[in-house]
């Protein structure tokens, strides 16, 4: 496989025609080398338009949603971000490259190992792996100016709603197969959220949060 053409031809296929136009976005994703997030038996489906599988039965996002969501997000530099679920570090990563700093919590001890292997490996700095059930947040490091589920959920939490900062962004998939929606909600004040639906999708649960019935008696 000839990997700068699969990346260039991810990147040109896959993530432009889903409105994925930022400049900067498009340039972190031919620098951040996703094969090196990607374990070795799934290497070859490191450029393809599907989720890849990860030990413990989790899966990276497809390239497109990571990209939409990091462009979505609009990431600066003197910013502090927050991530649920690291998965192989991949997403981390490029939201290390944006933001001053990133902690990402993993849930499961595995994975969260080779999130730090893989980013100390990228020689990723500004980036922290906690093994850590990501559903009540970080609040002993909160507020965060942008918080990312890196999966889905049946719904937010408000435990993590309340570690925003005022002007802050968080990221999330939302609701049961088979349609989910990304969202971006962002804190207007002390009290308020906007909420804004991006686009649909489908993407494996995070783990440790709330399954609320989809039924009402």
């Amino acid at each position: 496989m000839n990997i700068e053409q699969a990346r260039f031809n991810m990147i040109e296929q896959q993530i432009r025609p889903w409105d994925v136009l930022d400049p900067g976005v498009l340039e972190l994703l031919a620098v951040v080398k996703r094969e090196d997030f990607v374990p070795p038996e799934h290497r070859a489906l490191a450029f393809v338009d599907t989720e890849v599988p990860l030990p413990a039965g989790q899966c990276m996002l497809a390239p497109k949603v990571e990209a939409r969501l990091l462009q979505e997000l609009a990431v600066h530099k003197h910013e502090r971000v927050l991530e649920i679920g690291a998965g192989s570090g991949y997403m981390a990563a490029l939201l290390a490259h944006k933001a001053q700093h990133v902690i990402t919590l993993e849930i499961d001890a595995a994975l969260a190992r080779l999130a730090t292997a893989n980013l100390q490996r990228a020689g990723v700095m500004n980036a922290t792996v906690i093994h850590a059930d990501g559903a009540i947040g970080w609040p002993g490091e909160a507020p965060f100016d942008v918080i990312v589920l890196s999966g889905s959920v049946a719904e937010v939490p408000d435990a993590l709603l309340a570690q925003l900062k005022v002007g802050g962004r968080l990221s999330a998939i939302v609701g049961f197969e088979p349609v989910m929606r990304a969202v971006l909600i962002t804190r207007s004040g002390d009290q308020g959220l906007e909420r804004r639906v991006l686009f649909d999708t489908v993407a494996q649960r995070l783990q440790g949060f709330a399954e609320p019935s989809r039924f009402n008696f």
